[in-house]
C-alpha cells in the first residue's frame, strides 16, 4: 500500500517531520542514511537539508534531482 505525502519538514538533527495523507504525523532520522549511500552525504552539514519538499504526486520526498527517499521507506521506518 502507497501512502502519499502532505507535508514535510526538517527537523534539527537530520530529522523530518512527516504528515501523511491518512492523518499520521512520523519521525524519520536520515543520518543514518549517510553511511549506508553516499548520495545521502551531501545533506549532512548543507543547507539542501532544509530544503525538503514533497515529490510530485506525494509518493516520496525530495531535495533535489538526485537525492530523493519513498513514501514507503518514510512510512516502515518512521516513528
Amino acid at each position: 500500500m502507497l501512502h502519499k505525502i502532505k507535508s514535510v519538514q526538517a527537523l534539527p538533527n537530520y530529522m523530518l517531520s512527516i504528515q501523511f495523507s491518512e492523518g499520521i504525523t512520523k519521525i524519520y532520522n536520515v543520518e543514518p542514511l549517510f553511511d549506508k549511500n553516499p548520495i545521502f552525504r551531501g545533506l549532512k552539514d548543507s543547507p539542501l537539508f532544509e530544503d525538503v519538499a514533497v515529490d510530485v504526486g506525494g509518493y516520496g520526498i525530495i531535495w533535489n534531482d538526485d537525492i530523493d527517499i519513498s513514501c514507503d521507506e518514510l512510512w516502515l521506518n518512521g516513528t
